[in-house]
């Protein structure tokens, strides 16, 4: 069993690397690096629907969570476009993700609910802008012992 303790670190390295993840294929499809766009290996041409307005989402939305920064809203609108990606672009290749290809679509959609849902763990700049000004966290004090 997890020690309670952990949840809010374990959520955050969840969100870190699944924003990552979602950052480096906006990046591939806009910009044309890391390998380009999975269908072509290039950059996505400018303005084109749906790939392009994709591929931004998943850059913006993707630098948002990994950063902990407006991480709900930038989650839900990175699940919403990938249950788009799936249902529009996969699932009419057949029914099932191993036979159209929309795993990724749908372990992002699912993932990014997750951490729309559960929020951004502990360590995220929400949580950090979140805190009353002027108010510092001390550690617990210690008993005093008796000389």
């Amino acid at each position: 069993m997890v020690p309670a303790r952990l949840h809010g670190p374990v959520l955050s390295l969840f969100r870190m690397v699944t924003g990552l993840l979602f950052l480096c294929h906006g990046a591939a499809s806009l910009f044309g690096v890391l390998g380009g766009n999975p269908m072509t290996g290039e950059a996505v041409p400018v303005g084109e629907w749906p790939g392009w307005w994709a591929a931004l989402i998943q850059l913006v939305c993707g630098a948002l969570v990994l950063v902990g920064l407006l991480t709900r809203p930038a989650a839900l609108l990175a699940s919403g476009s990938m249950a788009y990606a799936y249902f529009v672009v996969h699932q009419p290749h057949g029914a099932l993700p191993l036979r159209n290809g929309g795993e990724p679509a749908a372990l992002f959609c699912w993932s990014f609910l997750l951490v729309a849902v559960l929020g951004p763990g502990t360590w995220a700049l929400d949580a950090l802008l979140s805190r009353p000004r002027g108010v510092v966290t001390e550690p617990a004090a210690r008993p005093s012992v008796p000389a």
